[in-house]
C-alpha cells in the first residue's frame, strides 16, 4: 500500500493544525454557523440528527493493521465504541464531538490517515474493486492509477469548490462492473489499446440521489500518460458549465443529460487538446514508481491442498462458508476472504472497537497485515493460504463475522437512515432487520442465490436503493414513514436503475411484500437463474401484479 513520504506527513499535520485553529474561532465564536460549514465539510465533518458524523478516509477503501487499531482507540476514546463502513469504503464515526476533532484528525495523522474531502463539493474518496490486485479477472492492478487520482485530487485549488460533490471510480475488470463505475461522476475502465498498452476508457454523468443515471463513454482509449489531462478537462467542463443556481441540478449527471454526450465530448476535447502534454503529463518512471508501492507481497508456494479439502469434506459449515464468502486469488493457494458484518440483529457495516482491534490481529496473522473495506458494507482479508482458511474460519465465526451470506438476501445495503442522519425521511436499518429476521434460514437464503437489497432512507440514495436488485427507498408521507420499492436495478455488469412498482408501503407491510416478490422469481426462474436473470427476462409486471394483486 502507499506510503506517506516527507511531504505527504507535513501537509497532513498541517491540515490537523490547520483545523484546530479553526475549531477553536468556531467554538470562542469568532467563526459563524456559516463560516464555518465549508471548512468542516472538507475536513469530513457533518452535523446530523443527534451528534457530528466524521466520516474517515479509506482510499480505495485499504487499510493497515495499525490504522485498524487507531481506529479502534478513536471509537472507544471519542466515540460510542464502534465505527461504520459506509459504501464508499470509508470509515464513518456517529457521535463525536466538535471540540474533539482536532484531537481525532491528530490521532489519525499519526498513522497516514484523515478526513480531508470526505465530504464538501470536491473530489471525494476515490474507489475500486475490494478484490483489486488479487483479482484473477483483472487486467491489471487498478491501485496505483487510483492513488494517482488521489493525489491529483487531493488540495487540488480548482477541485476545491466544484458545482457539487464529485465521485471517481477505477474499474480493471473486462465485462463486469464490481467498482460500479457506472454510476459514478467519472468511472475510469483499464483496457488495452490496439498494441496491447495500458489505456483508459472513461465514462462521465453517472450518479443516483434525486435523479438516478448512468454514464456516458467520453473517451473511448485515452492513452496512460494522459489518463490526468483528460481527467482535468472533464472537470473543467463541469467547472464552466455546471449549474450553480439549484443543488438539485448541480451533478454532471444533469450537465451530460443536458448537452448530450456528443457536444460533452466535444468541449472535453476541446480542454484536453490544451492540456495535452503539459505538466500533467504522467512519465514512465512516475507510474513505475507507484506501481513500487503495489507490488506482490511475500506469497508462499502453494501447498498440496490435502488439508483444505479434508475440512470441506468433513465440515458442512466451513464448506458453505468457503464456498460462499471466499473467492478466488491470483497466487495459487491462496484466497480472499469476505468477512460479513451482516449477521442477523447487527446493523449492516457497524464494527466494534474491539472487533477492530480483533480484525487488526487476524489480518497480521493471516493476511499480510492489510485489510481492505467493501462497497456492500463488509470486509476482506484479500491474502489468505489456503491452510489457514479453516483456522480463519474458526476465529471469524467467533467474532460474529462467518455468516455465509456474501452476495445473497440478508447481506443488504442500508444506510444510516432515520436513526442518525438529518436528511432521512425514513429509518432504515429496522427495515433491514425485520427483512433479515424474517428470512434468517441459510438453506433457503443459498437456494434464492445471488440477490442484492439496498435500502436508503432518502432520495440521496446513500444506500444505493436505484441499483438493488431489490431497492427500498424510505420516502416521508405526512409526517408518516413509508417506503417505495424498485425490482431490476442492478451494478454487477451495466449499471441499471431499477423500476418503481408502484405505490409505497407501511414498515410493518415491508417483509410481506419482499416475500411475495421472491414467490414470483421461484414460481418464474429457469434452473440456476439468478433473481435479476428471471426479472430482465420475464419484466417488472408479473412482479407488480402479485404484490398489488
Amino acid at each position: 500500500m502507499y506510503v506517506y513520504q516527507d511531504h505527504d506527513q507535513t501537509l497532513l499535520e498541517e491540515r490537523v493544525a490547520q483545523f484546530r485553529d479553526q475549531t477553536r474561532r468556531y467554538l470562542a465564536g469568532s467563526l459563524s454557523e456559516d463560516e464555518f460549514l465549508a471548512l468542516r465539510l472538507q475536513n469530513g465533518l457533518y452535523i446530523q440528527r443527534y451528534a457530528p458524523m466524521l466520516r474517515i478516509a479509506v482510499p480505495y477503501g485499504l487499510l493497515a493493521s495499525k490504522q485498524l487499531r487507531t481506529l479502534a482507540h478513536v471509537a472507544r476514546t471519542w466515540d460510542k465504541g464502534y465505527a461504520h463502513v459506509s459504501t464508499r469504503q470509508n470509515i464513518q464515526l456517529n457521535w463525536p464531538a466538535v471540540e474533539d476533532v482536532p484531537d481525532i484528525l491528530a490521532e489519525l495523522a499519526a498513522v497516514q490517515m484523515h478526513a480531508i474531502q470526505t465530504s464538501g463539493n470536491c473530489i471525494r474518496n476515490v474507489t475500486t474493486d475490494e478484490f483489486a490486485g488479487v483479482n484473477p479477472d483483472e487486467i491489471e492492478d487498478p491501485r496505483p492509477w487510483c492513488e494517482i487520482i488521489r493525489q491529483w485530487s487531493t488540495f487540488n485549488p480548482e477541485f476545491a469548490y466544484l458545482p457539487r460533490k464529485f465521485k471517481i471510480a477505477v474499474n480493471a475488470v473486462p465485462d463486469a462492473d464490481p467498482a460500479l463505475i457506472g454510476v459514478h461522476d467519472i468511472g475510469v475502465q483499464v483496457i488495452r489499446d490496439g498494441n496491447g498498452d495500458t489505456a483508459f476508457q472513461v465514462w462521465a454523468g453517472g450518479g443516483l440521489g434525486r435523479t438516478p443515471m448512468t454514464g456516458q463513454v467520453i473517451g473511448e482509449c485515452v492513452a496512460w500518460p494522459d489518463l490526468l489531462a483528460y481527467l482535468e478537462a472533464i472537470l473543467r467542463v463541469y467547472n464552466k458549465y455546471g449549474n450553480r443556481d439549484n443543488k438539485y441540478k448541480a451533478r454532471i449527471k444533469i450537465l451530460v443529460k443536458a448537452l448530450g454526450a456528443e457536444k460533452f465530448r466535444e468541449l472535453t476535447e476541446r480542454e484536453f487538446a490544451e492540456l495535452q502534454g503539459g505538466p500533467m503529463t504522467l512519465t514512465d518512471a512516475e507510474v513505475t514508481r507507484m506501481r513500487g508501492y503495489f507490488t506482490d507481497l511475500d506469497y508462499q508456494p502453494a501447498g498440496d491442498g490435502s488439508a483444505l479439502r479434508q475440512a470441506l469434506d468433513s465440515d458442512k459449515a466451513f464448506s458453505r462458508w468457503f464456498h460462499t464468502n471466499t473467492r478466488a486469488h491470483k497466487h495459487d493457494g491462496y484466497r480472499a476472504v469476505v468477512l460479513s458484518l451482516k449477521k442477523t440483529g447487527r446493523a449492516p457495516g457497524d464494527i466494534s472497537d474491539e472487533e477492530l482491534e480483533a480484525v487488526a490481529d487476524l489480518a497480521d496473522r493471516y493476511s499480510f497485515g492489510e485489510l481492505r473495506n467493501t462497497h456492500q458494507q463488509n470486509m476482506v482479508l484479500a491474502d489468505v493460504r489456503d491452510e489457514d482458511l479453516f483456522a480463519l474460519w474458526q476465529a471469524l465465526d467467533g467474532l460474529g463475522f462467518a455468516t455465509p451470506n456474501f452476495k445473497l438476501m440478508t447481506d443488504m445495503i442500508a444506510c444510516p437512515g432515520g436513526d442518525f442522519c438529518a436528511l432521512a425521511n425514513a429509518k432504515s436499518l429496522p427495515i433491514a432487520e425485520a427483512i433479515q429476521r424474517r428470512f434468517d434460514d441459510m438453506d433457503f437464503l443459498h437456494d434464492l442465490g445471488e440477490l442484492d437489497i439496498n435500502i436508503s432512507g432518502c432520495m440521496n440514495a446513500c444506500g444505493h436503493h436505484h441499483i438493488g436488485h431489490i431497492g427500498i427507498l424510505g420516502v416521508d408521507k405526512k409526517g408518516r414513514e413509508y417506503y417505495q420499492i424498485t425490482v431490476g436495478g442492478r451494478g454487477d455488469k451495466v449499471s441499471k436503475v431499477g423500476s418503481k412498482i408502484g405505490p409505497s408501503f407501511e414498515a410493518d407491510e415491508v417483509p410481506d411484500v419482499i416475500a411475495k416478490l421472491l414467490d414470483v422469481y421461484l414460481e418464474s426462474r429457469l434452473e440456476n437463474e439468478a433473481f435479476i436473470n428471471t426479472v430482465e427476462r420475464v419484466g417488472v409486471e408479473p412482479f407488480k401484479e402479485r404484490v398489488y394483486a
